[in-house]
């Protein structure tokens, strides 16, 4: 290390919720700024691959679930030991290759220059989604559902529901979010205890990648998931009128 450098200002963690992602892991782990990153975190969820040889093999440090307990019980055992590991900011990267892993520089940007303490991955902004693959309903439902919670939440952000974001460690520290849902609803869960706590966040563009590999809810899971919002957007509502 050479004596003059300044330390290093931000200890940056990267987590990923990891289910049967043997064939993407090593591709989006190789496209990892591994020069921006301090550590590496899968937590796997039961799955029934080469998941966990596979991050093993590439020096990824593993925590296993001892079965499939859910999306946001798996980020709740990420955010959980990327603080232990000392995190300022804790990444989530999907490892199904969805998300361009080279960005990690530009996601955290804002964090670290103190713009805002948190960051989307937005794949709403730029090229349209859909025109990158994006299935039409889901493309319809993303975009009328970000419109609601803009108008629920008083924000203006280009899309609220992707997998790619970056959290300072303050916010992790600040909010319950153990408290919240162990399925896909809790990454809406958490951006209300966001906007609850008065936090600032901010989007910015990522492309986006669809193919077989690459993870998708069903058009029967999608349909959950957005019912599920509608009623979480009731409760925020009932929250902030004080009747809950």
């Amino acid at each position: 290390m050479n004596p003059n450098s300044s330390p290093k200002p931000h200890r940056v963690i990267v987590v990923m919720p990891a289910y049967n992602a043997a064939k993407t892991l090593k591709m989006t782990y190789d496209d990892l700024p591994h020069d921006a990153v301090d550590g590496i975190i899968l937590v796997d969820d039961g799955s029934r691959d080469e998941t966990i040889r596979i991050a093993q093999a590439l020096g990824i440090r593993v925590f296993a679930h001892k079965g499939n307990f859910g999306y946001g019980a798996n980020q709740k055992t990420c955010y959980l030991e990327a603080l232990k590991e000392g995190a300022s900011i804790v990444v989530m990267v999907h490892p199904d290759y969805q998300y361009d892993p080279t960005l990690l520089p530009e996601l955290i940007r804002p964090i670290a220059e103190g713009q805002c303490d948190i960051v989307f991955g937005s794949r709403m902004k730029g090229v349209s989604a859909y025109r990158q693959g994006m299935p039409w309903w889901k493309y319809i439902a993303n975009i009328a559902l970000t419109w609601l919670e803009n108008k629920v939440f008083a924000l203006d952000l280009s899309e609220f529901h992707t997998g790619y974001r970056a959290y300072s460690r303050e916010v992790l520290e600040t909010v319950n979010f153990l408290s919240n849902s162990d399925g896909f609803i809790f990454d809406q869960e958490i951006v209300a205890q966001f906007v609850a706590g008065s936090f600032r966040i901010q989007d910015i563009h990522v492309p986006t990648r669809y193919f077989p590999e690459a993870s998708s809810a069903s058009f029967v899971a999608s349909t959950i998931y957005g019912l599920g919002i509608l009623g979480l957007l009731a409760r925020y509502l009932l929250h902030q009128t004080g009747l809950r």
